[in-house]
């Protein structure tokens, strides 16, 4: 049986019996990669009780029914897990991150919008300045680590922020990542309005993509709505 050149559909056969079948599969392959938006890129293990039609993309490090499927999309449809290998040129909206994410031919890289041409080559090669932002609704713990990523390869010039729904819990709160939980501000405020403006003493360089981490000071976070935004620029490499 042939496939189509791009999403791999199966093709009828000539006097092909039980047409239903193919024609049924194709349109399950087409449900699930057009208008392409995922739930999360982040998890590296199915989730225990997935809705129907769902789709993810399989982190590094993928167990159990996703094993072997790194970087796939995983659909789950009809009660089983489908999987489709990107191409390069794919496009994904992060439902998670909140940004977009585009395949380039090795893994699937953050599209963060709010790119603002700083500087342009005759190759190709560009600076460009970025703006990410996300609403993280806290969870109970004394670290929260958003959805909201670093892109991999960013350079930082600050991560900023606003609470918008009273921090209940702690007595102020750190803005950071993993291996500086306070590297964009201590001491934070928790009533609605407080705000941050982390500056980064000199741009900082990620490689890869990298969680912003608040963390709670005196008391766990119980609840509370942080809006946030990281501030970077990025670099791209001359045309082929």
């Amino acid at each position: 049986m042939s496939d189509t050149a791009n999403l791999k559909l199966p093709c009828l056969e000539p006097a092909q019996a039980q047409k239903h079948v193919t024609v049924n599969e194709a349109l399950t392959a087409l449900d699930a990669l057009v208008q392409l938006s995922v739930t999360s890129a982040t998890l590296s293990a199915p989730p225990s009780d997935p809705a129907d039609g769902a789709r993810y993309i399989v982190a590094t490090g993928a167990t159990d029914d996703w094993s072997g499927h790194e970087g796939d999309v995983a659909a789950f449809q009809d009660g089983s897990w489908r999987f489709y290998m990107p191409q390069p040129g794919w496009r994904v909206w992060d439902e998670a991150a909140g940004h977009g994410r585009r395949h380039d031919g090795t893994g699937w890289q953050a599209e963060t919008g709010g790119g603002v041409l700083a500087a342009g080559a005759s190759f190709g090669a560009a600076l460009t300045a970025h703006v990410i932002e996300l609403e993280h609704e806290l969870t109970p713990g004394w670290a929260n680590d958003t959805a909201l990523e670093i892109p991999d390869r960013a350079i930082v010039l600050g991560v900023t922020g606003r609470v918008t729904e009273t921090v209940v819990g702690p007595v102020s709160w750190s803005l950071g990542v993993a291996a500086d939980p306070g590297r964009y501000g201590n001491g934070i405020g928790i009533p609605a309005g407080s705000t941050v403006n982390g500056i980064s003493g000199t741009p900082v360089g990620y490689y890869g993509a990298t969680p912003v981490r608040l963390t709670a000071a005196g008391l766990a976070f119980v609840s509370g709505t942080i809006r946030l935004a990281i501030h970077y620029l990025a670099l791209s490499i001359p045309d082929a």
